[in-house]
C-alpha cells in the first residue's frame, strides 16, 4: 500500500514574528509516516534545508525553487524508488515538482504543485501546463497533489464567498465580480483527472482554514489529490486530517490517501 499525504506548510512552518512550527509539522508527519509527502510553501528551503527535514523524517526529498513565490517539494520514503526528478520549468508563481516511482503497476508520476493565489487567469493558465506535463507522463499512473487554490466545479460556494472580505473574495471571482471562478479545477478535470476525494461526504474536504489562522478563508477546499482514472481505481482511502498539531502546525489541514500500490 502507498500512502500519499500533500500538504500546504505555510511559510516553510515558520511565522514572521511569530512562533517555529517546525515540531508540530513533524508531530503529525512522523504520526502519519507517508511513502510520498507532497509539501508547498517551503519559504527558507533550499535543498540542504529540504535534505535536513527530509533525513528527520526517513524520506529523500526532490526541490522545486521558486522565481517569484515560493518552492514546493516531493519527498520520498525507501523502498520506493525514484526513477525520475525534476522541476516543471514554466513560470508558476510558485513551483511545480515531479517525481516518477517504480511500482508493481508500471511507473507513478506525482506531481506537486502550488496555483498562483491572486489570479484566476493564471491559475488557469499554470493548471494547463500541469494536464500538459501529466499527459505525457510515462504509462497510466499520474497523481496531481497540491493547493491548487481553487475551489471545486461541482459545489455551490456562493455563501461561503460571500463571508469573505473583499480584496479575498476577488481572488475566487471572475473579472464579472459575480461568477465563482472555479476554471483551474475544472481545467484538470476535463483533462481526464479524477477527484480522489469521496464526493458527498459531510465535511466537504474542507482543508482551510485551521484554528493556527487563515483569516483569507471561509470554509474551503484547496489543497486536492488527483489523479488519472487508472490511479483512481487503485485508491482505497483519502480524507483530511483534523485535530491534535494539525490545529496549530499550519493554516492547512493536509489531506492523505492510501493507493493499492507495491514497490517494484
Amino acid at each position: 500500500m502507498l500512502r500519499v499525504l500533500t500538504w500546504n506548510i505555510r511559510t516553510g512552518g515558520r511565522d514572521r514574528g511569530g512562533p517555529d512550527r517546525q515540531d508540530r509539522l513533524l508531530t503529525v508527519l512522523t504520526g502519519q509516516r507517508p511513502d510520498v509527502l507532497a509539501l508547498q510553501e517551503l519559504r527558507g528551503f533550499d535543498a540542504g534545508a529540504l535534505a535536513g527535514l527530509a533525513a528527520r523524517l526517513g524520506m529523500r526529498g526532490h526541490l522545486a525553487r521558486s522565481c517569484f513565490g515560493q518552492p514546493v517539494a516531493v519527498l520520498v520514503r525507501p523502498p520506493w524508488r525514484v526513477v525520475g526528478a525534476g522541476p516543471l520549468r514554466r513560470p508558476f508563481h510558485h513551483a511545480a515538482q515531479r517525481v516518477v516511482l517504480a511500482t508493481g503497476a508500471g511507473p507513478l508520476t506525482v506531481l506537486s504543485t502550488h496555483l498562483d493565489p491572486y489570479s484566476g487567469t493564471r491559475r488557469l493558465v499554470e493548471a494547463g501546463w500541469v494536464a500538459t506535463a501529466l499527459r505525457r507522463a510515462p504509462g497510466e499512473l499520474a497523481l496531481l497533489a497540491g493547493d491548487l487554490n481553487t475551489l471545486d466545479p461541482v459545489t455551490d460556494h456562493t455563501d461561503r464567498i460571500s463571508r469573505l472580505a473583499p480584496p479575498y473574495r476577488r481572488r475566487h471571482l471572475r473579472r464579472d465580480g459575480r461568477t465563482v471562478d472555479s476554471r483551474a479545477v475544472a481545467r484538470l478535470l476535463e483533462a481526464g483527472l479524477v477527484d480522489l476525494y469521496p464526493v458527498g461526504t459531510p465535511d466537504e474536504g474542507l482543508t482551510v482554514p485551521t484554528r493556527h489562522g487563515g483569516g483569507e478563508f471561509a470554509g474551503m477546499r484547496l489543497d486536492y489529490l488527483l489523479g488519472t482514472p487508472a490511479l483512481a481505481a487503485r485508491v482505497r482511502s483519502c480524507r483530511v486530517i483534523r485535530g491534535g498539531a494539525t490545529e496549530y502546525a499550519s493554516d492547512h489541514y493536509p489531506v492523505v490517501a492510501e493507493l493499492d500500490l507495491t514497490p517494484a
